[in-house]
């Protein structure tokens, strides 16, 4: 299913918690992919169902913990995630620090505080990937459907980590307007979500 949200897959044991951080997060920019309770459905998830972003309690039933299934993110799937976890500790901080999350919440936490923890976690993912120089008419010479240059401004945007409210106030336009262009862009990319329309982005050039 094609959805234009950030989707995000929460990851915790808690189900009162994680059934909040779904009502929190089902909103204009996000958009919750699934929620599960225990690594073994994390790993099905990832699998089946890649999201754009990841919630990851550190302290889960199952054969990994959080912090295992973030080393697993790294090395398969590529996406950023924030550890969301009521440890606090040295021990626990250090391992989960040698994973390089984009962002680490102690419960309990606020609306904002998750808001404003995925944002910059998205941003900051996107600085830290390879400079990509792709131009629209090299996008326009490997895809059937012709983009639009708005079309390709969006997906520039998308590739910075920006949500569609971000996106609308940067173009102008309305969050509708923003959600068209990235249906659009899905259908002429052939993808159905920003993390592989963002792979397919960076598929068309060489990075420097």
């Amino acid at each position: 299913m094609k959805t234009t949200d950030i989707q995000v897959l929460v990851v915790e044991d808690e189900p009162l918690i994680a059934e909040d951080i779904r009502e929190t997060l089902d909103n204009i920019d996000f958009s919750v992919s699934a929620v599960v309770y225990d690594s073994e459905s994390a790993l099905t998830e990832l699998a089946n169902n890649t999201p754009d972003i990841a919630l990851l309690d550190v302290n889960l039933d199952g054969e990994m913990d959080g912090i295992q299934i973030a080393e697993l993110i790294n090395e398969k799937y590529h996406i950023p995630f924030v550890f969301l976890t009521s440890y606090a500790d040295r021990d626990t901080v250090d391992r989960a620090k040698r994973t390089r999350p984009m962002g680490y919440i102690v419960k309990p936490f606020d609306e904002n505080d998750l808001f404003t923890t995925l944002e910059i976690a998205l941003f900051n993912y996107s600085q830290a990937q390879p400079v990509v120089e792709t131009t629209l008419e090299d996008v326009n010479k490997k895809i059937l459907g012709m983009m639009t240059q708005k079309e390709f401004d969006v997906l520039l945007s998308l590739k910075a980590g920006k949500t569609n409210r971000q996106m609308a106030e940067e173009h102008f336009v309305s969050v509708n307007t923003i959600k068209t262009h990235i249906k659009n862009i899905y259908d002429k990319l052939d993808v159905n979500s920003r993390t592989m329309a963002v792979a397919r982005f960076r598929g068309f050039s060489t990075a420097k």
